[in-house]
């Protein structure tokens, strides 16, 4: 995956920070996003990130996700 590339997300992903489900479990199994960024560095030292790849889903929501929860869009 490389930054730009269209995701579906493919497994079940409860997150709690979605502006518009507050504080509620929300499921983003079956969102499309856009990979905007991959956690490879910070302040220039390598960095072996959890959920390495930041994808974008609205303007407002952004989730950090792992290569084997999402499926590339052609």
């Amino acid at each position: 995956m490389e930054v730009g590339t269209r995701i579906r997300v493919s497994t079940s992903v409860l997150i709690y920070h979605h502006p518009e489900h507050r504080n509620i479990a929300f499921d983003l199994n079956g969102h499309e996003g856009e990979v905007v960024a991959i956690a490879t560095s910070w302040k220039g030292r390598p960095v072996s990130a959890n959920f390495p790849f930041v994808v974008k889903f609205t303007p407002k929501l952004k989730a950090h996700l792992t290569e084997q929860e999402m499926t590339a869009i052609e």
